[in-house]
């Protein structure tokens, strides 16, 4: 496997990651551990970032081939899990915030 596959791939691996670093960071602060929840976010976002970064790749091969990038069910899925980690990161972080207040 090369090519497109692979860094879709990347991408649905990265954002998984953070996915769960962010839902596991929920549960931390929901019992109290804030160091936690903070230590979970700070990973989740690592793996954000990487997942980005492999998106970047993807739009750079784009740019200088001149031409669109084939679109296939495996990139819209890659894209779809780096906007939902996206949302899930701001969500984290408000119930943490909140999680903090009500503690």
């Amino acid at each position: 496997m090369e090519g497109i596959e692979l860094l879709s791939f990347q991408m649905i691996s990265f954002n998984g990651s953070a996915r769960s670093s962010f839902v596991e960071a929920i549960a931390a602060a929901k019992e109290g551990d804030f160091d936690r929840a903070e230590e979970l976010m700070a990973e989740g976002e690592e793996q954000f970032v990487e997942g980005h970064r492999v998106h970047a790749q993807l739009i750079q091969q784009e740019a200088q081939n001149e031409g669109s990038t084939d679109i296939n069910l495996l990139l819209i899925h890659a894209e779809d899990q780096m906007m939902s980690a996206e949302v899930l990161k701001i969500i984290a972080a408000e119930l943490i915030d909140i999680h903090k207040k009500i503690k």
